[in-house]
C-alpha cells in the first residue's frame, strides 16, 4: 500500500486547517445555541435603525423564522403628521406575544428597565410603544411607554417548537418634531429553557452566550473570522 507523504505542501495543510478549524466552529456554535439541558441565555449584538415607514423582522432564536416585527407608520394629511411604533407578532398563527398594559385606546407595549423579571403582566399579540401627532384629528399629544427612552426593555413570549419562551429586546426610541419617532434596536436575547422566566437586560455571566450580528457569514470566511464569531462573555 501506498504511504501518504510524511509533510504535506504548506498550502494543501494551510487550507485543511482552515476548513477544521471552520468545522469545528460550526459545531461549537450549534451546539451554543441548543442546550436546554443546561440552561443558557442567548443574546445578540444588534445596531438596527427602524426608519421611517420601515418594519424590522425579529428572529429571536436566529433560526430563520421571523418571530416579530418592529414597525413604525407615518400618515400625513393636509392637517398635520401620525407616527407610531409597535410590536407584533410577525404572524398570527406563531400564538408569540408581547409583553405590556392595557391603555384607553389599546394594548400599550412595556418599556422595561434593566433587571426586570419577564414574564410579568399581561401579553398580547400586538403592542402599541409609542405615538406621536401633531393633526387635528388626534389633538396634538404624544402617548406610549416608549416616549423618549434610552436603553429600556420589550418583554417577548415566543415558541421554539410548539414550546413557551421567554425574550428580550432593547431599544432606544427619540420622538422629534414633527411627530417623527426614532428607534434604534441594540440587542436581543432568550431563555433555552422552556417557560423559564429571563431577566431584562442580561448579557453577563456563565449562563450568558454572546453572539454578534455577522456571525453566519463570518463562518462562511473561515477560520481567520473565527474569533469574531462567537464571543463568549
Amino acid at each position: 500500500m501506498k504511504r501518504l507523504p510524511a509533510h504535506l505542501p504548506e498550502s494543501l495543510s494551510r487550507r485543511l486547517n482552515t476548513y477544521a478549524l471552520a468545522a469545528s466552529a460550526a459545531g461549537v456554535g450549534l451546539l451554543a445555541l441548543a442546550q436546554p439541558a443546561d440552561g443558557k441565555i442567548v443574546y445578540t449584538r444588534a445596531h438596527h435603525l427602524i426608519g421611517s415607514g420601515e418594519s424590522y423582522m425579529l428572529d429571536l432564536n436566529r433560526d430563520g423564522k421571523a418571530d416579530f416585527r418592529l414597525a413604525h407608520r407615518v400618515v400625513n394629511t393636509d392637517s398635520g403628521h401620525a407616527s407610531s411604533l409597535y410590536a407584533s407578532a410577525a404572524s398570527f398563527a406563531d400564538k408569540n406575544e408581547v409583553q405590556g398594559t392595557r391603555g384607553s385606546h389599546s394594548f400599550l407595549a412595556s418599556a422595561l428597565e434593566g433587571g426586570a423579571r419577564i414574564p410579568e403582566g399581561h401579553f398580547s399579540y400586538k403592542g402599541v410603544m409609542a405615538y406621536a401627532c401633531t393633526a387635528i384629528f388626534c389633538s396634538k399629544y404624544n402617548r406610549g411607554n416608549w416616549i423618549n427612552v434610552r436603553n429600556r426593555y420589550l418583554g417577548l413570549k415566543f415558541r421554539i417548537r410548539g414550546k413557551t419562551h421567554y425574550g428580550w429586546a432593547r431599544l432606544t426610541v427619540q420622538t422629534q418634531y414633527p411627530a417623527t419617532i426614532v428607534a434604534i434596536l441594540t440587542g436581543y436575547a432568550y431563555e433555552t429553557i422552556p417557560n423559564k422566566p429571563i431577566i431584562a437586560g442580561k448579557t453577563h455571566g456563565k449562563d450568558v452566550i454572546t453572539i454578534k450580528p455577522a456571525s453566519l457569514g463570518h463562518l462562511a470566511r473561515g477560520a481567520a473570522a473565527i474569533p469574531a464569531w462567537r464571543n463568549k462573555e
